[in-house]
């Protein structure tokens, strides 16, 4: 389950990403497979690098020319050099950080002049709503400490020097998932119409059938879970 677009990254044969906040590892295994580039993924949470090398192995990777590697990292203090990496991904993070204008300069920092950086947070009004059904939501440890407006996040890169590229939703149909968790926040472990509804997901993950594709599609613009942005660092910078 990918919210970036890995072509839009517009990665060559044996070029460096960077999956910030990397979590299990679904992005960076993903550009893995999906990619010809090398794949980076850190994070500051350490079992969560450990399930992502974990997660790594179930795959079949031999044959692959290229490498995932990761590690436990900052986002304010990316231990890697200025301009050094070719992409940035930095996906579902940002409203968690304390500052997100110093986590996104260090992003551009590691970032290569001409190089994409992929930017993803909760959309604003499905957002909105998980804080209105549960005062619980937010004061997760842990959790979201803030809601992104499409301006903000677009801002957020722009007033940085970057250029904007484009933008998209996605997980149409994960909204109401997250919707149903917190109305029923108390008991959300016991509730049989979350647990349907995640299987429903789990079935449309692996079957992807052309039902719950279709109605993804029509989701997408009306309650995709995610806002997804694409900047570019100028080659002058």
């Amino acid at each position: 389950m990918n919210t970036i677009k890995y072509k839009d990254l517009n990665l060559q044969e044996g070029e460096t990403l960077l999956d910030m906040g990397c979590g299990e590892g679904r992005h960076s295994i993903g550009g893995l497979i999906e990619t010809s580039a090398n794949i980076i993924g850190l994070d500051l949470c350490l079992k969560d690098v450990q399930t992502a090398k974990e997660r790594l192995n179930n795959f079949d990777i031999a044959g692959l020319t290229t490498v995932c590697n990761f590690g436990v990292a900052n986002i304010v203090n990316i231990p890697f050099q200025e301009s050094s990496l070719d992409a940035v991904i930095c996906s579902e993070v940002l409203e968690h950080v304390d500052s997100p204008n110093q986590s996104v300069q260090e992003l551009i920092r590691v970032l290569k002049p001409g190089g994409i950086m992929a930017l993803s947070v909760p959309r604003y009004l499905p957002e909105l709503i998980c804080w209105k059904l549960s005062k619980d939501y937010s004061k997760t440890p842990g959790g979201h400490v803030r809601i992104f407006k499409h301006n903000e996040l677009k801002n957020l890169g722009t007033k940085h020097g970057l250029e904007y590229l484009s933008f998209h939703w996605a997980h149409g149909l994960h909204s109401p998932y997250w919707w149903l968790q917190c109305l029923f926040w108390k008991n959300k472990d016991r509730s049989l119409i979350i647990k349907l509804y995640h299987k429903l997901l789990v079935w449309d993950l692996m079957k992807q059938p052309l039902f719950t594709r279709i109605l993804e599609m029509v989701l997408q613009p009306l309650i995709g879970k995610s806002l997804v942005m694409y900047f570019k660092k100028p080659v002058n910078e």
